[in-house]
């Protein structure tokens, strides 16, 4: 097996321009880029991929052409350059450079703009200079695998060679599930080393996130691709690649319409909480994951599937099980200072509805949530929530922010408030702009950048973030967006959690108007602060702390007023728009309470 498989003529020639792309962004994560972004789509503006070595700005656009580059790829790139403010222009072409492009690259050289081009032989070059460890080898700080990683990859070893056929992996978001996944794969296919690997997701941009998330941990050898909506390898294409990474979708429909499978002997599923759909009973079928074929590896966050049964077909006891919490109070996650505000809520409104109940009665005023979040919250408050960002920037070292507005123009707005106040600089990142259009992929891959190298210093986000972004050094999370999905909301405060070099800790601030979200907040608090868990678990963390806050000091009789009221926290969550779940409190001390009056 040649060294050279991250860049093969199959690699270049036998699949589509997507799978060039992804070839250059690999080859430069493998060669040490820093912040490698796969820009390349419609309205790019010339730059497909964007990284940072030494800190220089480098920009690439790829050509998988059958003809020679000429000069007008040639200006376009350079135009690129200076759009995205980048330093270094290289156009990578399949086919190589026409003579007219040489002399440019002279003339430009001679003004002083350092264009590269890169043809096949270039980038084949490029890959005979990788070293055979794979990087995460090489950059342990980076990428070391933590203790409970490494137990997790012994006990699936150690079931695998017990003639178990499967395995699970229970990890919150920031644990690390891909780092396990990929460790398993190098220790399986260690002794067997022309096994084949298939890796399922149920959608096209986890497909390509996980392709992603595996290269630091693969050594040059070992070819990728993917195969979803978007990239239909062909069977040559297929059976030449170690490890295909494929939607589900995408694999039934092939195996449903009679394709033949290449012989896969590893299976990893993620996000495995939605087996049990037709499409993945199809795949697995045919594999016959579950029964004497290829050894099938679960990852998921959360091991119930949506119908509320349990993964017990497919699996036993997961190998590791640690959810956000746990992770907190051992320090594998960031130690979070979560303040969640109380200022917005109008408490009169709630004493009024609390008069006008019938004495004595808890029946006859049952709200919704939709309800009470209408009664009970006063419209937004942007200005207060700049002020407070504006106070603990200066509370971190080096501090980096994102926050979650719920429209684009409330990311727009605030983007512009953030900016007036000069403290950093704000960009505001969606997929439309306030008045409908798509965002070109030029003007998101440059905030996008922008923000990884540090330029920018707060991303007002709608609807990118969520997932998909990896900016670890990210220390400060600010909730404006209402989100009634538990997922979305532990995705979003994850782009906070993971660990970073000189990073101790991440703040919160959580202005949400929603009543679900204060049940979320004491909930998280009870959690981090149980006694039974503080005993049985000795290496916890001091760090982590809920806090509810009113005109910036901490609001302890909201806080006790809301756990009195809320009840069932994990019900309250739970609770759809128009569920009658919520209702007034019984008791006039409580509003006394929470009007100051005792």
């Amino acid at each position: 097996m040649s060294r050279q498989r991250i860049v093969t003529d199959l690699n270049l020639s036998g699949t589509g321009w997507q799978a060039f792309e992804r070839t250059v962004q690999r080859l430069l994560i493998a060669r040490g880029y820093q912040g490698v972004q796969l820009a390349g789509a419609s309205g790019d503006g010339g730059a497909d991929v964007t990284g940072t070595l030494n800190g220089k700005r480098w920009l690439f656009q790829a050509k998988r052409w059958r003809r020679a580059v000429g000069p007008s790829v040639i200006a376009e790139t350079v135009a690129a350059c200076r759009r995205y403010d980048a330093q270094i222009p290289v156009v990578v072409s399949l086919s190589g450079f026409d003579q007219a492009a040489r002399t440019q690259q002279r003339d430009l050289q001679a003004r002083g703009i350092p264009l590269q081009l890169w043809d096949r032989a270039a980038l084949e070059r490029q890959a005979s200079l990788l070293p055979a460890q794979p990087l995460s080898q090489r950059d342990l700080d980076r990428f070391a695998l933590r203790s409970y990683q490494v137990q997790a990859v012994d006990q699936m070893m150690g079931e695998l060679l017990n003639g178990a056929r499967s395995s699970l992996v229970v990890l919150a978001t920031g644990l690390g599930k891909t780092f396990v996944a990929a460790e398993f794969y190098r220790r399986f296919t260690a002794t067997r080393p022309r096994a084949k690997t298939l890796v399922l997701a149920h959608r096209n941009e986890l497909v390509y996130q996980l392709e992603r998330s595996f290269w630091p941990m693969l050594p040059p050898e070992i070819a990728t691709g993917v195969w979803n909506g978007n990239e239909r390898p062909d069977h040559e294409a297929l059976a030449d690649l170690d490890v295909v990474f494929a939607c589900v979708d995408s694999v039934a429909s092939a195996v449903n319409s009679g394709r033949e499978l290449p012989h896969f002997s590893l299976v990893i599923v993620d996000e495995c909480h939605h087996l049990g759909t037709g499409n993945y009973a199809a795949v697995l079928g045919e594999l016959s994951a579950a029964d004497g074929g290829a050894f099938l590896v679960g990852m998921t966050a959360t091991p119930w599937r949506p119908d509320g049964q349990g993964l017990h077909r497919w699996f036993d006891y997961p190998v590791v099980d640690l959810d956000m919490v746990r992770g907190l109070r051992e320090g594998y996650l960031a130690n979070v200072d979560y303040r969640m505000f109380t200022d917005n809520i109008d408490w009169d409104a709630l004493a009024h509805g609390l008069a006008a109940a019938t004495p004595g009665s808890t029946t006859d005023r049952s709200l919704t949530p939709r309800g009470i979040n209408r009664t009970l919250f006063i419209e937004e408050w942007d200005d207060a929530v700049v002020e407070r960002l504006a106070e603990v920037w200066r509370e971190q070292a080096r501090p980096r922010g994102i926050v979650f507005c719920g429209t684009v123009d409330h990311a727009e707005r605030m983007s512009a408030r953030i900016n007036a106040l000069g403290f950093t600089r704000a960009g505001a990142i969606a997929s439309k702009t306030s008045n409908g259009k798509a965002v070109d992929a030029a003007t998101r891959a440059r905030t996008l950048w922008d923000f990884a190298d540090g330029r920018t210093g707060v991303l007002c986000a709608v609807d990118i973030l969520n997932e998909g972004v990896d900016v670890p050094d990210v220390n400060i999370v600010v909730f404006q967006r209402v989100t009634h999905s538990r997922r979305i909301f532990v995705q979003q405060l994850g782009r906070g959690l993971r660990l970073a070099p000189g990073k101790d800790r991440v703040i919160v601030l959580d202005f949400v108007s929603d009543i679900r979200r204060f049940a979320a907040g004491l909930e998280l608090q009870d959690s981090l602060t149980s006694r039974s868990n503080k005993q049985h678990e000795p290496r916890v963390q001091m760090g982590n702390k809920v806090t509810f806050m009113r005109a910036n000091a901490e609001d302890k009789q909201g806080a006790t007023f809301l756990r009195e009221w809320l009840g069932d926290l994990r019900e309250v969550q739970d609770a759809d728009e128009d569920v009658q779940i919520l209702r007034y409190p019984p008791t006039p001390d409580i509003r006394r309470t929470i009007k100051g009056d005792s």
